[in-house]
Formats: structure tokens, C-alpha cells, sequence
């Protein structure tokens, strides 16, 4: 597999995991307002905000996980506490913690 190809496939999963596997998490999980759910787990996208705040805003070499603030590890935390909170604020905890983990991967588990 050539190096395009590899990157159009890390590219179709990362932007697959953040925003069409996130519906597969609200039926799952909140099978009645999974439409609800999945408009605030994609909604949490805006935590990529904090990528503006780098130079460059976009380094395909750089690990986005405890680099950005909003991607930094007590910030991770209390994505983790949010989960012990019931509601619109457990499905962002899930929301913002699944989008570290594709940002994680993303990173960790392809070539560069």
C-alpha cells in the first residue's frame, strides 16, 4: 500500500470516528434520544478550538493529546468526571473522551 492511499485511509477513519461512529455510541447508549446524544458528541468537536492557539495549527507530526490544552490531561480528567454526572453532561464526558481516543489513535496507531 503506497503512502497515498495510507494517508486517505487515516484520513477517512479519523473523520469516521469523530463524526459517524458517534451515532453508533448514542443508539447504543441512548437508544430513545440518540439523535439528541449524537448532536452533542459532535458538538464537542469544538474542543478542537484550542488548536488555533498553535503554531502551526495543524502539524500531522504532532500528538494533539497533552500538546493542546483543551487536549491536556487534567483537562482529560474531568472529561472523566463528567461521566459520574447523569445528562447532557455525562454525554459530553463520552463525547469529549471518545474524541481524544480518535485523536490518540490517530497518532499512535498509524505511520507518520
Amino acid at each position: 500500500m503506497n503512502a497515498d492511499h495510507l494517508a486517505l485511509i487515516k484520513t477517512f477513519t479519523h473523520y469516521f470516528l469523530h463524526l459517524i461512529f458517534p451515532a453508533f455510541i448514542a443508539y447504543l447508549f441512548y437508544r430513545k434520544q440518540w439523535k439528541n446524544a449524537y448532536f452533542i458528541m459532535v458538538a464537542t468537536l469544538l474542543v478542537d478550538i484550542d488548536h488555533l492557539f498553535a503554531n502551526p495549527i495543524f502539524d500531522p507530526d504532532r500528538m494533539s493529546i497533552g500538546f493542546h490544552f483543551l487536549h491536556s490531561y487534567p483537562a482529560i480528567a474531568v472529561y472523566f468526571l463528567m461521566l459520574f454526572f447523569k445528562g447532557n453532561s455525562r454525554i459530553i464526558g463520552i463525547g469529549l473522551l471518545f474524541h481524544m481516543l480518535t485523536d490518540y489513535q490517530d497518532f499512535v496507531l498509524w505511520p507518520h
